[in-house]
């Protein structure tokens, strides 16, 4: 069994571990966080390096798009394995390509032939149409659309219950 670290224990990285302990791979799921302590915080989010091992996955679990994407390159840099995430009850097409340090929460679903790039947030009940491209560090808030055939730029922020409409960002 492994092990997950996620840094970070705020309100997504506690939505994190929840999704994750629902998936039964990990054995421990500890946080690493400069602000909060308790038995399932392991140290401080700059000790990340330590924690990193073959049966370890580091996640870090940030809302900000361009601290969790440089902290996920960091990591993979490092060596570090940079799960995916994606919740039991979220569809995600065998067709679609999900890169690491992403997350896909209930509910969400992925279509045919996507592509969601390196730790993109896929939120609850968000629908990613076939074809589309999530570029690097996007999130995709709560009840969002994003409608077929578009290639969504890196570090985008998509709010909750916006519609793109096809092809707004061309392919």
């Amino acid at each position: 069994m492994k092990r997950l670290v996620i840094i970070g224990a705020g309100g997504y990285g506690t939505m994190v571990k929840d999704v994750a302990s629902q998936l039964g791979i990990y054995e421990k799921i500890v946080f690493l966080d400069d602000n909060k302590t308790g038995e399932d915080v392991a140290g401080k989010c700059g000790e990340y390096e330590k924690f990193i091992d073959e049966n370890t996955d580091i996640y870090p679990a940030f809302g900000n798009n361009e601290k969790r994407l440089s902290l996920v390159d960091e990591l993979i840099s490092l060596g570090a394995n940079v799960p995916v995430i994606i919740h039991p009850k979220a569809y995600v097409s065998k067709t679609a390509k999900i890169d690491k340090g992403t997350v896909i929460l209930p509910l969400a679903a992925v279509n045919t032939g996507c592509v969601i790039n390196r730790a993109c947030i896929i939120n609850t009940s968000a629908i990613i149409d076939h074809g589309t491209v999530i570029g690097k560090g996007t999130h995709v808030c709560l009840g969002a659309i994003v409608k077929a055939e578009n290639k969504i730029p890196p570090l985008v922020k998509i709010q909750a219950g916006e519609v793109i409409e096809d092809r707004t960002y061309p392919l």
